[in-house]
């Protein structure tokens, strides 16, 4: 369970959040987000069009640490796979084998992000989640 107010991770159950004091649970309200949007809802949409929708969202959202975590990991992942994307799809022969794989990692990827903020989860991916986070840490 995140914090409502700072994001931190906090144990299932938790009454406060361990690095805020902020209270959890479900009488909790939402953060607030500077666009207007619930955070899990803002953090969605952080991942509906890949980089692109991360970098609008890093660039808009001012308050929310859990909406400015998955702009970044939206960034970082799908910006990395376009990238390993484009350069394998120019690889003769070699390339027609291993683009769909990368095409269907990024799929996968794409659908368990959306789920994970839209359920209000900071879910971090390996390598990549660590360094978002400390980018929202810093942007705060």
């Amino acid at each position: 369970m995140f914090c409502p107010k700072c994001g931190a991770e906090n144990p299932e159950g938790a009454k406060f959040c361990s690095k805020c004091g902020a209270e959890l649970g479900v009488s909790a309200k939402p953060s607030e987000t500077s666009v207007g949007l619930s955070a899990n809802v803002a953090g969605l949409l952080c991942y509906v069009l890949g980089w692109i929708s991360g970098i609008v969202f890093l660039v808009i959202e001012k308050k929310s640490k859990f909406v400015k975590f998955h702009a970044w990991q939206s960034i970082m992942t799908f910006g990395v796979l376009t990238v390993v994307q484009l350069i394998v799809m120019s690889i003769p022969l070699f390339g027609l084998v291993l683009a769909p794989i990368v095409w269907i990692l990024m799929g996968v990827l794409w659908i368990i992000l959306i789920i994970q903020a839209g359920t209000g989860k900071m879910w971090k991916l390996p390598w990549v989640g660590n360094w978002a986070e400390k980018q929202a840490s810093k942007a705060s």
